[in-house]
């Protein structure tokens, strides 16, 4: 579970939101927005804006923790669990990695492990309300226990696959898992997992 209310090492709290848009802010036409889940799966899913909306399962309170070292505490997200999402689309055995795709082309790649933890969400809203532009609109997951970056804003796809790949972040130095309990901010030397090809988008 996350340690709610609990200061992760290198972290300081903050009362407001630092937005970044390492790629700009993708403009968005909701009624034709759509969240596929591909890669690895029996069943490829596809989910308009509608669609997630009325099947929003969570409601709760976390902590925010970006990797440049703030922390937004004591957050309302309300979203999808990721987990429900996945699961609809049957993960074949070989899949271990998830990558996040953006409307802007931003990338980034977390472990299924981490995807399929009970705390992480597909966020639709924040605090009561829509999410907005500059929070990620229409949607974003949201994983309390990796940094911020790793929950891809204005996301529209979910790939699963078999073998770690570099996201945007990833291939320029930034770790391949991103666990705020344990620091992981950047890779190693060697880098935990061996290095790919950087995801191009699509």
């Amino acid at each position: 579970m996350e340690k709610q209310n609990q200061i992760p090492p290198g972290q300081r709290p903050i009362r407001k939101f630092i937005y970044y848009a390492a790629l700009g802010v993708p403009e968005v036409k909701v009624q034709e927005y759509r969240l596929k889940i591909s890669g690895l799966v029996k069943r490829e899913k596809e989910y308009s804006y509608d669609d997630l909306l009325k099947m929003m399962d969570v409601d709760y309170v976390r902590d925010f923790h970006c990797v440049t070292g703030w922390s937004v505490m004591n957050v309302r997200w309300q979203g999808i669990k990721l987990s429900r999402l996945i699961q609809e689309a049957e993960p074949s055995p070989d899949a271990k990695w998830v990558i996040f795709y953006s409307l802007d082309g931003y990338t980034s790649v977390v472990p299924l492990s981490d995807a399929m933890h009970e705390d992480s969400i597909l966020a639709l809203m924040m605090d009561g309300k829509p999410l907005s532009k500059e929070e990620g609109f229409p949607a974003r997951p949201f994983i309390p226990h990796l940094y911020g970056w790793k929950s891809a804003k204005w996301v529209s796809g979910i790939e699963l696959v078999g073998s770690y790949v570099d996201g945007y972040w990833e291939e320029r130095g930034y770790h391949e898992r991103g666990s705020v309990w344990d620091e992981e901010r950047f890779k190693g030397f060697w880098g935990r997992h061996s290095r790919k090809s950087p995801i191009l988008p699509r």
